[in-house]
């Protein structure tokens, strides 16, 4: 049986986005094993992919080299055949070298001739989605993808999920409008707590239930959302953890999302989404799922990719009024 480590990236979204390569690899070997080394926080997503047999948790934090460290992990490792490093820096491609697995994928990134023996070399024209770069990464170096991809799905229990809907008190009758008005990335990235708030009064009126979603450093603008809403909503972020929030959010009849890594979860999950694009770009990290929207107003300044805006007004964002979000749901 051949096993394989796939080197998760670290954002949520890119997790989701990693479904259709590890689709792909199963696929290809039914028989095979496929393991995933990411963050802890991953296991909740790699954990609602059948493809995965389990997920090993990476314990080193962003920006740490701690190479003894590395070394000693890499070597307590079982034995693998292949791995496929998805991240493009360098010390993403230790581990498995240090483990000595004899094939190792990957793009060509940050210095990491040697470390990589199967090294791609990237034609973004011809792969311009992350999730096609991802699954091209599951085929031999220099064939063409195949397409179309799978899209990526999560599967929900529904003795866990009806468990979730108990532990926070979220019983009750009517659809479910969830907002998630974060976006770890930073404020570029973030549609106006008093748009979301709109959204929320105008299906609250239709007699939608409104749950809010998001981290701990997401709690101070889902609590600007419910005030300057005025209706009865459930604040969840910092609640949950990402399980019960992957949970929660498959009982949605309507998701409205900045491009975050929830949104990701809301379309792989193939809930009716509206998915807020200020900064960033629909052309590389789209949510894929027929029942999601687009809704950006693509000014000549968007998408800048920044955290904050350099012009200091976010207008790509400021100037998206709810009614377009409204009419995309609608």
């Amino acid at each position: 049986m051949r096993e394989t480590l796939v080197v998760s990236p670290s954002w949520i979204g890119d997790a989701v986005l990693a479904h259709p390569l590890l689709a792909r690899l199963k696929a290809r070997d039914p028989q095979g094993a496929i393991d995933v080394l990411a963050p802890a926080w991953a296991s909740a997503v790699y954990g609602r992919m059948p493809e995965v047999r389990r997920t090993i948790a990476f314990p080193f934090g962003h920006g740490e080299l701690r190479l003894g460290e590395r070394r000693r992990f890499a070597r307590a490792l079982p034995r693998y055949d292949h791995a496929i490093v998805l991240p493009g820096s360098l010390k993403s491609a230790l581990v498995p070298w240090f483990a000595g697995i004899a094939r190792r994928t990957g793009w060509r990134g940050e210095m990491r001739f040697g470390l990589l023996n199967d090294l791609r070399t990237l034609d973004p024209v011809a792969l311009p989605l992350i999730v096609e770069r991802f699954a091209a990464l599951a085929q031999p170096a220099g064939e063409a993808l195949e397409r179309p991809l799978p899209p990526p799905r999560l599967a929900v229990d529904p003795a866990q999920r009806d468990a979730a809907v108990d532990r926070f008190g979220l019983a009750g009758a009517g659809p479910v409008l969830a907002l998630a008005p974060g976006a770890e990335y930073g404020p570029a990235k973030r549609w106006p707590a008093r748009h979301f708030a709109e959204v929320a009064r105008v299906h609250a009126g239709r007699g939608y239930r409104v749950w809010l979603f998001g981290s701990e450093r997401d709690a101070a603008v889902t609590a600007e959302v419910a005030a300057l809403a005025g209706v009865p909503v459930a604040d969840l972020a910092g609640r949950t953890s990402l399980d019960e929030a992957i949970d929660l959010l498959s009982l949605a009849g309507r998701v409205v999302s900045n491009d975050s890594g929830l949104m990701h979860v809301a379309a792989a999950l193939d809930r009716p989404l509206a998915a807020v694009f200020g900064s960033s770009s629909p052309d590389f990290t789209p949510p894929l799922s027929p029942k999601a929207r687009v809704i950006r107003l693509g000014l000549a300044c968007s998408p800048c990719f920044q955290r904050e805006c350099p012009l200091g007004h976010t207008d790509c964002l400021q100037k998206l009024d709810p009614a377009q979000v409204l009419a995309a749901l609608d």
